[in-house]
């Protein structure tokens, strides 16, 4: 006799988990506001590290140059 809700890996209970974790679907046209944040917040960091990444190149032609 077998137990059919026995999972012995886990991975129903994981997905289970993942899926209650995600938001509902919205209607078409509704704004979103899921991942909005984090889309701007990427963007910030990127550039960042793009102005760092040419002050440090600046800095290193600068003193090449000298």
């Amino acid at each position: 006799m077998a137990d059919n809700d026995y999972d012995p890996a886990g991975s129903t209970q994981m997905f289970r988990a993942f899926v209650d974790e995600t938001p509902a679907p919205q209607a078409p046209g509704s704004v979103s506001t899921y991942g909005s944040s984090n889309t701007r917040s990427r963007t910030g960091v990127i550039a960042l590290i793009a102005v760092v990444a040419l002050v440090v190149l600046g800095a290193v032609v600068w003193l090449a140059v000298k």
